[in-house]
Formats: structure tokens, C-alpha cells, sequence
């Protein structure tokens, strides 16, 4: 993230820098149990609680399709940790001092962040996969029940994910530590309004304009359509997609602009005091 003049690099020569921050990366959590145990922990203990409220529900014959709310869960948890772990990867940084060190790298902000996304998605897909086997081996529910749907359904999370995670990142450059509340809390923001566990008709009509806008609802919509034996809502999902690459746009400038700040007024040198 040097603001030296540089030669031009080739490709293969930026793919190895964002590989070199993905091994770094590993390496840390590799050498952490504690750090392997956070990534299942919770998505796991989430699984089994809303599992066994929905085999209660099913046995008080609740008229409620249990394949609805642990496809909710497992996508939920897809986009949760997306958020969270890119933020997550970039925290490390400042407790462990090592920012400033970045920053005066040759390497370029571009390759920071795609290095950081692809541990995040690596660490997300982990999880995702240990959830999927849970689902499976305790209830009965496979993932592919989703069908083809499945694949655009989890890349709109993982994108959305990573623009909420881009916010808190952006937020924690611009206003400091105090701001990490932000890049944890953010994708809770989203919870209620992506009509997760419920239709999204259920909300107050000025909130459903609302959530017409968040990529997630689409999502969620769309899954328990096709759960329900409808045709897979490829307007939707376009829409979706368009939603996602405006907001990862803007967030991107965003986190550009957040840097740029930083770096003008000395606050990188600061992190981790």
C-alpha cells in the first residue's frame, strides 16, 4: 500500500502477493485452536437450536416446513460470516500492530483486500460445509434440496457479506477502535429487514420498500419459493446481483476514501496503542 512509483507488475507476480497475505493468514489460524473453534462454534450451536425448535414445531404439527428455516439458518450463517470474517481478518491486523506494516508493503490496497476475501470465503466455505453435514447428519436435511438455486443464492450472500464487511472496515479507519462495534454489528442490521425467518410481507409496508433493496431478501424470497416447488426467481436473483455490484462498488470507494483519511491525518500509526 506504498505510495512509491513501482514498476508495473505482471499478473502472476500480484497473484503471489495475494496469495502471500491468504498464507499469512493461514498460517495464523493454523496455529490457533482457539481461532478454529470460533469459526464453527457458533454457527454450530445456532444450527442445532433452530433445529430442534423446528422438530418441536413439527411435532405440535405447526403447520411450518422444517427445510425452511435450516435453509434460513445455513444462508443466514453464509452471510454472517462473510461479513465477520473479512472484518475479522483485517482487526488482526491492528491488534497484532501489523497494519502499519502493511501499509509501507509494496503491496497494493487491491491486493490486501482480494487476499482478505479469499481467506474470508475459505474460512466461510469450512464452515458452511460443517453445517451442511450437521444439517444432514441430525435432521435429515440436505442442502441440495435447495437446488440450482443454491450457487447464486450463496455467491449474492458471500458479495453482500463482504460490502457490510467493507463498511465496518471503512468505519474503523475513519473514527478509529471505538468503531469495531460497527464491523460486528453491521450484518445484524440486515437481519430483520431480508426476511430471513419470515416473508418479507410480513413487514410494515415502508420497510418492504426497504428490503426490495438489500440483495438478502431477494435471497430468502427466492429460497423458500423454490423449497416450495416453485420455479427459481431469476428476475429476482438478477436484481440481487445488480444490488451487489452497486454496493460493492460504493463500498469499495468508500474504503478507499477511509484510507485515504487515515494515511492523511496519521491515524494508521496509531492502531493498536
Amino acid at each position: 500500500m506504498t505510495t512509491l512509483t513501482l514498476p508495473p507488475l505482471s499478473l502472476a507476480a500480484r497473484r503471489m502477493r495475494v496469495m502471500g497475505v491468504v498464507r499469512r493468514d493461514f498460517a495464523a489460524l493454523r496455529r490457533s485452536s482457539i481461532r478454529v473453534f470460533e469459526i464453527l462454534f457458533w454457527p454450530t450451536v445456532e444450527l442445532v437450536l433452530w433445529g430442534f425448535m423446528t422438530l418441536f414445531l413439527q411435532a405440535q404439527r405447526v403447520p411450518f416446513v422444517v427445510s425452511f428455516l435450516l435453509g434460513a439458518v445455513l444462508l443466514w450463517q453464509l452471510l454472517q460470516k462473510a461479513s465477520n470474517e473479512i472484518s475479522i481478518a483485517f482487526l488482526e491486523d491492528i491488534w497484532s500492530r501489523n497494519l502499519l506494516n502493511v501499509q509501507v508493503s509494496p503491496l497494493s490496497s487491491v491486493e490486501y483486500l482480494i487476499g482478505l476475501m479469499l481467506f474470508s470465503l475459505g474460512k466461510v466455505a469450512f464452515a458452511v460445509a460443517v453445517m451442511a453435514a450437521l444439517a444432514f447428519g441430525l435432521y435429515g436435511f440436505g442442502v441440495t434440496s435447495i437446488g440450482v438455486g443454491l450457487v447464486p443464492f450463496m455467491g449474492v450472500l458471500l458479495v453482500l457479506g463482504w460490502s457490510l464487511g467493507l463498511v465496518g472496515i471503512a468505519a474503523v479507519l475513519r473514527f478509529g477502535e471505538n468503531a469495531q462495534v460497527i464491523a460486528w454489528s453491521l450484518v445484524f442490521v440486515v437481519q430483520p429487514l431480508a426476511g430471513i425467518f419470515y416473508p418479507v410481507s410480513v413487514l410494515p409496508a415502508p420497510l418492504q420498500a426497504v428490503s426490495w433493496f438489500l440483495p438478502a431478501s431477494h435471497v430468502f424470497e427466492g429460497m423458500r419459493t423454490v423449497m416450495a416447488g416453485g420455479a427459481l426467481p431469476w428476475d429476482r436473483l438478477a436484481w440481487a446481483a445488480a444490488l451487489n455490484v452497486g454496493y460493492l462498488a460504493a463500498t469499495l470507494g468508500l474504503f478507499a476514501w477511509a484510507l485515504g483519511y487515515a494515511r492523511r491525518h496519521g491515524k494508521l500509526s496509531r492502531f493498536g496503542d
